[in-house]
């Protein structure tokens, strides 16, 4: 019988162990509040950001998590396992709420303030000043040669062109299909559908000649490309928003204060930019992050 317990409690503790790992932990050791990232390079970075701006500026102990999607760290906001992490409003609004596309930024962020204020009594922030969207990406040789800035201009170009996207993109509702409708972007064949970790190198080896990408990778500027403006508005609003659950922000009155003074502060070329420097450069996140900081007087 003490072998079957003992085993009962080594399993126990295996299951339990297996189960934290998924939520995988940056840093621990019983913080006041708890910030999360959804699981990628970006996320990990303003993860960072919201962690040393609330150490900075309260007398408040942070803990970092690292979750891997919107919807498992969305639940473990509500569920009281998180205080606050960054989110699009784009992925909240659609992915969380199940809402259909809203093209105009400011109508999406009210519309997503007032309902999550509602429905989970979680606290959506002042926008932090960039959106990661979808981008359509050429090279930027090809971009000075024809002078291109727009979507609207590249659209003359694109029947003697080659197009590469990734699955996803190409099957989205507010993928490939509406935009090709949108702005009549018509290709020499039909495009490749390709795996999103080979589509730059294959921009760059002129197998393709445009590409889907985000907005903020950091291969956009390391790589010297250009992401076309989206003129006419096609993609839904991506703006950066922290959220935090309300109650905490009751808890600790500075904590709303701390978290504001990042309003307006990330453009999307320093979001790149910050992508690059961990990605590209193998930066170390903290340092990255403590240098944005002091660059905006933080």
């Amino acid at each position: 019988m003490k072998r079957f317990l003992t085993l009962c409690f080594l399993s126990f503790a295996l299951i339990v162990t297996l189960a934290s790992c998924q939520t995988g932990k940056i840093s621990s050791g019983g913080g006041d509040i708890v910030v999360a990232s959804k699981g990628f390079t970006e996320q990990d970075i303003l993860s960072e950001l919201l962690a040393q701006q609330i150490a900075a500026t309260t007398n408040l102990k942070v803990e970092q998590r690292r979750f891997t999607s919107a919807l498992v760290t969305h639940n473990a906001l509500v569920a009281g396992k998180v205080d606050a992490y960054v989110e699009y409003t784009g992925t909240a609004f659609v992915t969380i709420l199940k809402q259909k596309d809203i093209k105009d930024p400011k109508l999406v962020y009210e519309k997503l303030k007032q309902a999550y204020a509602q429905k989970f009594k979680l606290a959506v922030m002042p926008p932090l000043g960039f959106e990661n969207t979808f981008a359509m990406v050429i090279r930027g040789e090809d971009a000075k040669r024809y002078n291109l800035k727009t979507l609207s201009e590249a659209a003359e170009y694109t029947p003697k062109w080659r197009g590469g996207f990734g699955y996803e993109f190409m099957e989205r509702e507010d993928g490939f299909p509406g935009l090709a409708k949108t702005y009549d972007l018509r290709f020499a064949q039909s495009p490749r559908i390709m795996d999103l970790g080979l589509i730059y190198r294959a921009l760059l080896q002129k197998q393709v000649d445009m590409i889907n990408g985000n907005s903020t990778d950091g291969q956009i500027s390391r790589l010297g490309l250009v992401v076309l403006k989206d003129d006419k508005q096609y993609f839904p609003p991506y703006q950066a928003v922290a959220i935090a659950r309300q109650q905490t922000l009751q808890k600790y009155p500075k904590l709303r204060t701390a978290i504001s003074q990042l309003a307006g502060k990330i453009s999307a070329d320093e979001m790149q930019q910050m992508n690059y420097l961990v990605e590209g450069e193998l930066r170390d996140i903290q340092e990255v992050v403590s240098e944005f900081r002091k660059s905006k007087g933080l």
